[in-house]
């Protein structure tokens, strides 16, 4: 009697919102790397900068926000000096916005490589945010010596806090709201090509209800609560406390973003893996 063959995986036509196991995503764990070597080389490659980009688009936001923001309409970062708070917000921000829109064209971009290849569809974003998080590592060393510098040169000092051990916290769930989110607008840009224009313009909108260019401190209290349902607001706040000691956040603030993050991203990812294959002949 014939025996019965062993597949490692089975590729079919039918889909499920968990298509992809732990032991199938980390069989592809080459692929990632690979994919995060490509992306970083593309985007710096026959560059007159190079890799240099990664820290001269920063400065060059942080000249302006502390030119724009602090000397001509005159906002208040408090005891903290204005190129430390401004440097703060920029990377932080950055990396959001770039895992967001990176992430949020998934299938309009490797349209051709899903109709040809088969891989778990998830990978490519993960492999998008996994790029955007050595930038941000790059950027984050950067801000720790502007930190250095007014620490030893000006009457600045670092006030540590037990809040530090948060650091990590805040970074990772700001980078898994932007997986999150940008996975659940991919799904929306597939089918719908002139979302992506609206995904730039309410990435600069939320850009003004998150606290990038002021501090907390800074908003009536009567209005603060516009700001604090943005579920970004209590990660940069704890970002900023983690790391100078000082920021406006509550233990229920984190509870409310890290609880916004664990469903969108499981809802985000339930959707992705439903609608991934189906998108491929509507891209």
């Amino acid at each position: 009697m014939p025996t019965a063959n062993k597949w490692d995986w089975e590729i079919t036509n039918r889909t499920s919102f968990w298509s992809h196991g732990l032991k199938e995503l980390w069989s592809y764990r080459f692929l990632l790397a690979g994919l995060v070597r490509r992306h970083f080389l593309l985007n710096y490659q026959q560059t007159v900068l190079g890799p240099l980009w990664v820290l001269f688009q920063p400065i060059l936001t942080l000249v302006t926000y502390v030119f724009v923001f602090n000397k001509l309409v005159g906002i208040s970062t408090g005891s903290i000096p204005p190129v430390v708070f401004y440097a703060s917000g920029i990377v932080l921000w950055n990396f959001f916005s770039d895992s967001f829109t990176g992430t949020a064209t998934t299938f309009r971009e490797n349209a051709q490589v899903f109709s040809k290849v088969y891989f778990p569809r998830i990978i490519m974003p993960l492999s998008v945010v996994s790029t955007y998080m050595m930038r941000f590592l790059l950027q984050l060393l950067l801000f720790l010596l502007i930190i250095a510098y007014y620490s030893i040169f000006t009457d600045f000092r670092l006030q540590l806090t037990p809040w530090l051990l948060a650091l990590p916290l805040s970074i990772l769930f700001i980078a898994a709201i932007g997986l999150g989110m940008g996975m659940f607008f991919s799904v929306l840009t597939a089918k719908y090509r002139d979302l992506v224009n609206m995904i730039s313009i309410g990435v600069r909108l939320l850009m003004f209800v998150t606290p990038v260019l002021y501090p907390m401190i800074a908003i009536p209290e009567n209005r603060r609560w516009i700001v604090l349902l943005n579920p970004l607001t209590p990660l940069f706040e704890l970002f900023r406390l983690a790391l100078l000691g000082q920021g406006y956040v509550t233990l229920l603030q984190v509870g409310y973003s890290l609880l916004f993050t664990i469903l969108i991203l499981v809802g985000s990812v339930l959707i992705f893996n439903k609608q991934g294959d189906r998108l491929i002949d509507i891209v």
